[in-house]
């Protein structure tokens, strides 16, 4: 493909940290790889601190732009993130206007990622809009997942570079944070019933550990919960084993650096599982909980694809409050497995093309 496309990437924030997060890095690929992004969003207050630097190839648009006639240069593709829906306002004055070579206009609907089965039958599928202003065009469904016949990961192409040189002492230090040795793990959650068991569990335990909690919901969750426990248990944490510090906001770049850092990572939501999986650490996923239970039937998925033992699976079950799941404390970690299933799957994932990789060639053999 030739490089220099004009690419519509739409967002709609639901989980800033997670619609955002996924686009923002989206966009940010394509630009290093040659390619001019226009990102329309509703809310973009979130790249404040996830990207403050910004990107030289990326121009960031209020969705409401979208809204009203549009006076510019016609993108080569629109992608439409995660079902958001472009507005049809915006539908109906760009798609009759004349692209470069008479090219046709690309429409691509990036799908959210998973291992299930299905991935691999809809993956690619074209869909033809039968009505509103797109009526006649065809959109097609790119399906992120973890198997040859999917859309890939996304990965920058000087990730693992990155990752090797990356130096644990120097970072920490950076980030003011005072480190010993102790156990490092990074929390980044909702709010999970089993939570108090984790700090019960860390502060039982015979390894001192620091608990670096991220900025939002994780940190408030946390905050809660030692409140609790300050005032029902209060000898809980007796022998001063975990201590807990609470994180700024940290770019997408530094969240990175903390996966790396951490003997172990509790991660949640779609981005950062992904960055959990290329940090080479042994991982925790919390899913995005769905009332009907829709959302185990994926983190199954997740962990069948891995070949996860049973000792991860348990914690994972446990920590997603799966039905069944035991109302005991959390198993002792298995760190030595746990990184030894996540380096086997990354590397199964290092073999294959990225997902920008793969969407490039898409928009290639489409044009």
């Amino acid at each position: 493909m030739q490089p220099g496309k004009l690419w519509d990437i739409f967002c709609r924030v639901i989980d800033n940290f997670g619609d955002i997060g996924v686009c923002w890095r989206l966009a940010v690929n394509l630009s290093q790889r040659g390619q001019r992004v226009r990102l329309w969003i509703d809310d973009a207050s979130a790249l404040n601190w996830m990207a403050p630097a910004g990107e030289a190839g990326v121009q960031v648009i209020p969705w409401a732009e979208s809204l009203r006639p549009v006076a510019l240069p016609p993108a080569d593709i629109w992608l439409e993130a995660f079902g958001c829906e472009i507005a049809p306002e915006f539908i109906a004055t760009q798609r009759v206007a004349t692209r470069p070579g008479g090219q046709n206009l690309i429409w691509i609907n990036l799908e959210y990622l998973s291992a299930e089965a299905y991935v691999a039958r809809s993956h690619g599928l074209p869909s033809p809009v039968m009505t509103g202003p797109g009526r006649g065009l065809v959109k097609y469904f790119f399906y992120p997942g973890f198997i040859p016949e999917s859309g890939g990961l996304l990965r920058e192409t000087d990730l693992l570079a990155r990752r090797a040189s990356f130096n644990r002492d120097d970072w920490l230090q950076q980030l003011g944070i005072s480190w010993n040795g102790e156990q490092l793990l990074s929390l980044f959650c909702y709010e999970p019933d089993a939570l108090s068991d984790l700090l019960t569990q860390l502060a039982g335990g015979a390894t001192p550990t620091q608990l670096l909690v991220t900025a939002g919901r994780a940190s408030a969750a946390v905050a809660a919960a030692v409140n609790h426990k300050n005032q029902s248990e209060p000898l809980w944490n007796k022998g001063s084993l975990l201590s807990i510090l609470h994180l700024p906001a940290l770019t997408q770049s530094d969240y990175d650096h903390l996966l790396w850092a951490c003997d172990l990572n509790f991660v949640r939501g779609e981005d950062s599982l992904v960055r959990a999986l290329w940090a080479g650490k042994p991982l925790v996923w919390q899913i995005y909980p769905q009332s009907d239970g829709v959302h185990l039937v994926k983190l199954q998925a997740f962990l069948d694809i891995i070949q996860a033992p049973a000792s991860l699976r348990e914690i994972h079950q446990r920590w997603n409050e799966a039905p069944g799941s035991p109302q005991l404390p959390l198993a002792p970690f298995a760190l030595t497995e746990w990184q030894q299933t996540v380096l086997t799957a990354r590397k199964t994932q290092i073999e294959g093309p990225d997902l920008v990789e793969r969407l490039l060639q898409f928009v290639s053999k489409s044009h």
